[in-house]
């Protein structure tokens, strides 16, 4: 039988995005079994993970290569997509891999990450 890999979203928003917001773009983008942001999305992440009971990861994400580049981004963050970045951190120490580039839902941005 074999086990269904791991996915992490990496999440990046915009400040007070709303978690009915971020939950339409979690199920847009597949769904997830962890999720993983910058500590300065806490606020709005934090919510959206304690109600759908799952465990969050806050990441440094600076210096992050990622397969998209916003310039806005790079320039605030010093890498190219919070969401890209956040799932590569989240995942790369379980030998992870992005499955899924950013993809915009309004002020959401989601990418996936697998885990094997």
């Amino acid at each position: 039988m074999r086990i269904a890999p791991f996915r992490i979203a990496g999440i990046g928003c915009r400040p007070g995005t709303s978690m009915d917001l971020l939950a339409t773009a979690l199920q847009a983008a597949g769904g997830a079994q962890a999720l993983a942001t910058i500590p300065e999305r806490a606020p709005e992440i934090r919510p959206l993970a304690a109600a759908l009971d799952l465990p969050l990861h806050l990441v440094a994400v600076a210096g992050i290569d990622t397969p998209t580049q916003s310039p806005r981004i790079l320039a605030r963050f010093r890498t190219g997509s919070v969401a890209e970045a956040a799932a590569l951190a989240a995942s790369r120490t379980r030998g992870g891999r992005l499955i899924q580039p950013r993809r915009a839902f309004g002020p959401v941005t989601i990418a996936i990450a697998e885990v094997p």
